[in-house]
């Protein structure tokens, strides 16, 4: 059933997914949600120095948030942080140079974190889709080590901190492409058969969607949420995808409108009237599956993958 499952999404993401979607979608929005002043509540952006990352961090900017930018390159995140000072006139900017990839340091940068600043809002947008298997320097599957157990450790990381926090909130940037893909805790590393980074993506994307329904259901004072940005004209989409990007160029989402439904979650009182755990799309909770597209994952292997992301973790943590 993969080609109807690759049908289908292609056919919904023209209709829903492209500048169009989000043109009708945004005219029922209210400009009011996020319309609002957040000076003094503070917003940690993985992935922060371009794209859908970088426009979001500087609308949290615009409303007066302190935002810590999270990033891998040092001298693209330098430039990023000045743009947002410029353009914002926010001085409560702070730049942190992390590797998501590398669990290691994710450690140690949460660990000194959480000892130097409070935190309201996580907004993991960090991600990678790397089209031939890679192994990280820890022997990780790159795709892997980045969109899933980075998120898992940075997010369950910073728990602690999040929780002493009044309205804290962790938003995760996902896609609409894990709705291709059923939950495979057999294969979390893609080292068995012809490997797709498109799908390997898809399917950390799904990873994702699981971790953020679980973590719902055990931090009751966290609200979370995982979205689709839509197909955004970004410098990842340009360079990972770029048959796609020719193909759809004319239609693709601005970095801002990619960024919109992340801002919402992140500063509106409406998102968190919602309940947790909820797959987000143009501001608006969406289903985590196609019809007839038997992508549902029985308990027992939602639980295994958590069991395996928290052995990782805890491996990496006694390491750092």
């Amino acid at each position: 059933m993969s080609w109807y499952r690759n049908a289908v999404w292609f056919v919904k993401g023209l209709r829903e997914y492209t500048r169009g979607g989000y043109e009708s979608a945004s005219k029922h929005f209210n400009p009011a949600d996020v319309e609002v002043d957040v000076a003094g509540r503070s917003f940690l952006v993985t992935g922060a120095n371009s794209g859908i990352g970088k426009a979001t961090a500087k609308e949290i900017a615009r409303r007066g948030g302190t935002v810590h930018l999270v990033c891998r390159n040092k001298e693209r995140a330098e430039a990023a942080k000045e743009e947002i000072v410029t353009e914002t006139g926010n001085q409560n900017i702070f730049l942190h140079i992390v590797d998501i990839s590398n669990p290691k340091e994710i450690w140690k940068f949460a660990e000194k974190f959480q000892n130097d600043h409070k935190l309201d809002v996580l907004i993991n947008n960090a991600g990678c889709m790397v089209n031939n298997r890679e192994l990280t320097e820890d022997g990780l599957e790159k795709n892997f080590a980045t969109n899933t157990l980075g998120t898992y450790i940075m997010t369950t990381a910073l728990v602690p901190l999040l929780e002493k926090a009044a309205d804290a909130r962790v938003i995760t940037v996902s896609s609409g492409g894990m709705l291709v893909q059923k939950l495979n805790v057999s294969d979390l590393q893609s080292g068995n058969g012809p490997f797709d980074g498109t799908m390997v993506y898809a399917q950390n994307k799904r990873q994702q969607v699981v971790l953020t329904e679980r973590w719902a259901k055990a931090h009751r004072n966290i609200h979370f949420s995982v979205m689709h940005p839509g197909w955004a004209d970004t410098p990842a989409v340009r360079s990972s995808m770029p048959d796609f990007y020719e193909r759809m160029k004319n239609s693709l989402r601005t970095e801002a409108q990619g960024a919109d439904t992340v801002l919402w979650l992140a500063v509106s009182a409406e998102a968190t009237k919602l309940p947790s755990g909820l797959f987000f799309q143009d501001r608006q909770p969406v289903p985590t599956h196609l019809p007839l597209a038997y992508t549902h994952s029985p308990p027992e292997d939602e639980e295994k993958l958590m069991e395996v992301l928290e052995e990782f973790s805890q491996k990496f943590k006694s390491i750092s």
